[in-house]
């Protein structure tokens, strides 16, 4: 494992009105480990992900992949950079096989020149190869070989959050953010879920997750940075952000702020 970060924000900022979502976090994210981000009910988790992929640009700041300035970028832009994601709500076409939409992202990270699609010659169909190729071991590693021909509305719940995992591995990408991925699963699809991001970080991909399953965060993570009303209030390893005083006071004394 090395230290060198392969997303580097600093001072992001994102405000809604005269709401602060997210309030000058800097984060850190080394290659090639499984990065958590943890935080209470709105206090700026998916807020930080939509910065970072481009789905919603935040107001201040500098944010970094590899060393390649992304702010404000168009999210196709930091896609090429290396950066994928899925989301909460999940996004599959459902009018493709299962195959054809891990197809869509591997043919957007291997565009085939128009002339050769006209002409269907040699080199079009490497190309087709290679797509089809990938597509499938994007399926493989999550465990979906051999839904291929299904369509997405035959797959169970969670089956199609791996669906959407496979997708974004298609791209071929240095980084994966996960947002919500355990939403909905009961404890065995939970653990299934674990053995995918395992392989995923054994392949080198970084992990960058954000997660309401405390206990699947502290069993995947190498480090964790916790969000409390748009701050960052903690970063560490598990332990020592089970530990922190802040972060116990985040979880358990919310009702009580309010009270």
């Amino acid at each position: 494992m090395t230290s060198e970060p392969i997303i580097t924000a600093r001072g992001v900022t994102r405000r809604f009105g005269g709401l602060v979502a997210l309030d000058s976090v800097d984060l850190d994210v080394p290659k090639g480990i499984v990065h958590a981000i943890i935080g209470p009910n709105g206090s700026g988790k998916t807020t930080l992900l939509n910065a970072l992929s481009g789905a919603s640009h935040a107001d201040a700041g500098s944010i970094r992949i590899a060393g390649e300035e992304i702010f404000r970028l168009k999210p196709h832009r930091i896609a090429r950079l290396g950066l994928a994601r899925t989301f909460q709500n999940i996004r599959i076409f459902d009018n493709l096989s299962v195959l054809e939409n891990v197809k869509v992202a591997a043919a957007c990270n291997k565009p085939t020149p128009f002339f050769d699609i006209l002409a269907a010659n040699a080199r079009h169909k490497q190309n087709e190869t290679g797509i089809d190729s990938t597509a499938r071991d994007a399926l493989e590693t999550v465990g979906l070989a051999g839904r291929a021909d299904d369509q997405p509305s035959q797959l169970p719940y969670a089956q199609r959050r791996l669906l959407e995992i496979a997708r974004a591995l298609a791209s071929k990408p240095s980084v994966i953010l996960l947002d919500e991925p355990a939403a909905g699963m009961n404890m065995t699809e939970s653990m299934t879920l674990l053995d995918t991001i395992a392989k995923l970080k054994s392949h080198g991909i970084t992990i960058l997750l954000v997660e309401h399953n405390v206990r699947l965060v502290m069993g995947i993570s190498d480090r964790v940075a916790v969000l409390d009303f748009g701050k960052k209030i903690a970063e560490g390893t598990p332990s020592e952000v089970q530990r922190n005083p802040l972060v116990i006071e985040a979880y358990l004394g919310r009702r009580h702020r309010h009270a």
